[in-house]
């Protein structure tokens, strides 16, 4: 059986070395074509003229990102975590080594999954506006250290905090969500892990699953403790409903949201620039993943 392995080769963990390993490991049950990516949106377009069935991805979230933007349903995908953080093919299930998860791919049962899509653009796993796309947007300005690496989570804990103190400890209230909520920030999910700090997920919607549609939580009088406490039910998994100022949806086909300003937008941890309105929408039984 044939497949292709599409790889960042600047992705954070992604060595020459560890390609040849995955790529060892992948042989055990597939002939595969190894296709390096040499710019941004490239791995789209080799996904998308991929002439095998089964399409594996080497990276980060950005790469799992582009994939899933390139391909049609009739095709299987496997996620080879290679990112800081690669919080899709842990949100799958799969081992965190990149060899380790390569081996369980090739063993691994087909499942079909929904996605999201905002203004157009899927998403695998979350996407958002507010707290968390401003601090994309900073740490993507931070750039790559001097080995290829992207700044960790630390950076990110201090983005956040240094967005917060810009804004006096407190987020305005710029989003209108369903015509009628007031938020500052919205997070929406297409699974319950919305992204990782460490080793620990961040769960601001428990209900959502890959096989449903899409759940939002979206937080109004963003003041520093509600946002603390929000993150920190995150952490432990408890999700966002029940805070004060908190609004969420379950299972939902579209989500709509208005900015009173142009806010940063991200999904899958990209910054898709600054927008007015956003439409989050789910793409139910989209593709089929290992797992």
């Amino acid at each position: 059986m044939r497949a292709t392995l599409i790889v960042n080769p600047y992705a954070t963990n992604v060595t020459e070395e560890l390609v040849r390993r995955v790529e060892g490991e992948l042989a055990a049950a597939y002939e595969v074509s190894t296709v390096l990516t040499e710019r941004r949106g490239h791995a789209t377009e080799l996904a998308r003229s991929a002439e095998t069935e089964t399409i594996f991805a080497f990276g980060g979230d950005g790469l799992y990102n582009e994939v899933l933007n390139g391909v049609a349903g009739d095709r299987v995908l496997g996620f080879v975590p290679g990112g800081g953080t690669s919080v899709l093919p842990r949100a799958l299930g799969l081992p965190r080594n990149p060899v380790d998860a390569a081996r369980r791919l090739t063993t691994a049962g087909q499942r079909r999954i929904s996605l999201g899509r905002v203004n157009g653009r899927r998403f695998g796993f979350g996407a958002g506006i507010g707290l968390d796309s401003e601090a994309v947007r900073r740490v993507d300005a931070m750039g790559r250290k001097d080995d290829g690496r992207r700044p960790g989570d630390l950076a990110f804990a201090r983005s956040l905090v240094g967005i917060v103190a810009a804004g006096g400890w407190r987020l305005d209230d710029v989003l209108v969500v369903n015509g009628d909520e007031r938020a500052a920030l919205i997070v929406v999910s297409n699974d319950a892990v919305f992204t990782f700090a460490g080793g620990t997920a961040l769960t601001f919607s428990p209900k959502a699953r890959f096989e449903l549609g899409l759940d939002y939580a979206a937080l109004s009088d963003g003041g520093a403790l509600r946002i603390l406490r929000g993150l920190t039910r995150a952490a432990r998994g408890r999700g966002l409903a029940g805070l004060p100022g908190v609004t969420t949806g379950h299972d939902l086909d579209r989500v709509e949201v208005v900015c009173e300003r142009p806010r940063p937008l991200q999904a899958d941890g990209e910054d898709l620039g600054d927008v007015e309105q956003a439409v989050f929408e789910c793409e139910r039984d989209a593709v089929s993943v290992l797992s």
